[in-house]
């Protein structure tokens, strides 16, 4: 297959800063989508040929378009721009939500376009959302120095050791994660209210002192750069085209949050069901997150394993099944405080409420133990090589974690914990309910239970 669609990274200069090759590349496109200020930019198309005579449309076709793509990677001949260039494009300019945009592009399959891309594509672009929808062989990346790239060098930050992400249509809630003491973080922003809702974030969270920039035009003639502390920032004159710079700094209140599994138990809004700490670390490990994993978190409580999912690797997706309303709250309370918005809060009765759309990589059981029906509904959905793990506190759920190990293999551990507390004048320590947790991997052939 030969790619007919070609994305184009640009700078804050425009398309005008672009090598010959790819303008040349621009003309023989039927259509180019972009946003309205490249799309301004675009030279005019050159309708003459070499004799000067003017170029037919009709001969613009994906052969031709292809001609050129390969001239350009060096399989094919020479394309100077002396060349018939093409008539009659079609300039598209970008539609907002982001499902629209795909949309667009799903459209023109096959003809041949071009994107011109803000940047980086292939970093929290277009063409990193594309690679979810084509082929690699139908598109091709002209790649362009990232905003992130600029930014860490006007910082001089080591880009290895800068947090990454896009706060671009998305809950700026996604810093709380990376808010810990010394980390540096580059953002991607949707306008100039985001700084806003940054540093409102760093305030409450304790970073009041963190150094916060905006680089805005990165690239450009009119580039600007203004620091200064979260607490003392002014952003009255910060416009919409910026990367947002955090050098995290705590108070001494701040709380400590890390990624790592087994925040404290007073990190989570809850009414007394949940997983404490040093049990839910060991959870967690059993589990094993991974990037891009999906975690189903069956009767989620206060939702607390499934955003610690979340928090523990890159990508890490969960769907938190809960039926009581007020829980519901919390989750998405919780979610929103600790950096993970996106998870998916489920309401209703299991089974029947349990999505088969996207399978789980692994799930985890902290109640109603014994419901069989339930259990087999998440083990059958459960992906083959994916990790289940139930939590038991009374005798009935015990015994059916028994029943089910003795079924199905696995692991059974009893988990104890002590904490210190006082009786009288005297300190001691007072033990918490014990845990039996079963773990076990799916067997890669697909043992179904009750099939």
């Amino acid at each position: 297959m030969t790619a007919w669609l070609h994305i184009i990274g640009v700078g804050e200069r425009g398309p005008s800063e672009l090598p010959a090759s790819l303008k040349l590349l621009l003309t023989y496109a039927d259509t180019v989508l972009g946003p309205a200020r490249f799309l301004a930019d675009l030279e005019p198309v050159n309708r003459a040929g070499a004799s000067g005579d003017l170029f037919n449309p009709e001969l613009v076709s994906k052969r031709s378009f292809e001609a050129v793509a390969r001239a350009l990677s060096g399989e094919g001949p020479d394309l100077s721009p002396g060349a018939s260039y093409a008539d009659g494009r079609t300039l598209i300019e970008w539609q907002s939500p982001l499902d629209s945009m795909i949309e667009q592009v799903m459209k023109l399959r096959d003809s041949p376009t071009v994107i011109l891309a803000s940047g980086d594509p292939m970093w929290f672009g277009i063409g990193a959302t594309l690679t979810r929808y084509l082929v690699a062989s139908e598109f091709v990346i002209h790649s362009h120095p990232s905003a992130f790239q600029l930014a860490a060098a006007r910082l001089h930050w080591p880009l290895q050791s800068v947090a990454t992400l896009s706060l671009h249509g998305r809950p700026v809630e996604a810093l709380h994660p990376h808010l810990v003491p010394g980390n540096r973080i580059l953002a991607l922003t949707s306008d100039h209210t985001t700084v806003d809702l940054a540093i409102e974030l760093l305030a409450d969270r304790g970073y009041g002192r963190s150094h916060v920039t905006t680089l805005e035009n990165l690239g450009s003639s009119i580039e600007k750069i203004t620091t200064d502390e979260a607490d003392a920032f002014d952003s009255r004159e910060v416009e919409d085209f910026y990367v947002l710079a955090i050098e995290c700094v705590p108070d001494f209140t701040a709380p400590l949050l890390p990624p790592l599994p087994g925040l404290p138990d007073e990190a989570f809004v809850n009414d007394g069901q949940l997983t404490k700490r040093e049990v839910r670390a060991a959870t967690l490990a059993k589990l094993a997150p991974f990037p891009g994993a999906l975690l189903w978190d069956v009767g989620a409580g206060s939702g607390s394993i499934a955003i610690e999912w979340m928090r523990a690797a890159r990508d890490a997706k969960a769907v938190a099944y809960e039926k009581e309303g007020e829980r519901l709250q919390m989750i998405a309370v919780n979610a929103a405080a600790l950096g993970v918005p996106s998870l998916e809060i489920v309401s209703g009765e299991a089974p029947g409420s349990l999505q088969r759309t996207n399978l789980p990589d692994a799930v985890f059981m902290g109640g109603d133990l014994a419901n069989h029906d339930l259990f087999d509904a998440c083990w059958n959905a459960l992906k083959p090589g994916g990790r289940f793990v139930a939590n038991a506190v009374t005798i009935e759920g015990e015994q059916a974690l028994f029943l089910r190990h003795a079924q199905l293999g696995g692991e059974l551990a009893r988990i104890d914990v002590s904490v210190l507390d006082r009786i009288g004048g005297h300190r001691v320590f007072r033990p918490r309910m014990s845990v039996t947790q079963w773990s076990v991997t799916k067997a890669l052939h697909g043992l179904v239970v009750n099939p």
